[in-house]
């Protein structure tokens, strides 16, 4: 079951590979919205071909999303060490969140197919409230940079 709009995203605490760092979702709570992505990789070193170009198209967007004022976190479904590799590999600047239990994919109910939680894409308000959601469809598999920008600014 999918969150309802306007509730208040479930915290959560995740390992930054990007910047070295654990990340708290609730830091942000009062400050600023936060874009949240949750990305599909199937294996160690085997990543989504949607994912990887989505990712890329994300990163290239990031300073936009940032002069809009909001944060974006990109949370896979790896462990710390592949999350370091996607970093490297991509030459990401955005935060990349690992999230190896599965839990934070649960919490947002992005659902599941053959053995691995599928992509989702959130925009949360300065408050923390859930104003945008887009669930993975084999029609429509993620919300464009320019849909989830075109979010934000609305706020």
């Amino acid at each position: 079951m999918a969150l309802p709009l306007g509730q208040i995203s479930p915290d959560f605490a995740l390992w930054d590979a990007t910047h070295q760092r654990t990340v708290r979702l609730a830091n942000w709570r009062g400050k600023q919205p936060v874009v949240l992505l949750f990305c599909r990789v199937l294996a160690e070193l085997a990543y989504s071909p949607h994912q990887y170009a989505y990712l890329g198209a994300i990163n290239q967007a990031y300073a936009q999303f940032r002069n809009a004022g909001a944060e974006v976190l990109v949370i896979t479904s790896t462990v710390q060490r592949q999350g370091q590799a996607i970093v490297d590999d991509l030459g990401l600047t955005l935060p990349l969140l690992s999230d190896d239990s599965g839990s934070t994919f649960r919490a947002y109910s992005t659902g599941q197919g053959l053995g691995a939680p599928l992509p989702a894409q959130f925009v949360l308000d300065a408050q923390g409230r859930l104003r945008y959601g887009h669930l993975f469809s084999l029609l429509h598999r993620h919300a464009s940079p320019d849909t989830l920008l075109t979010v934000v600014e609305s706020l």
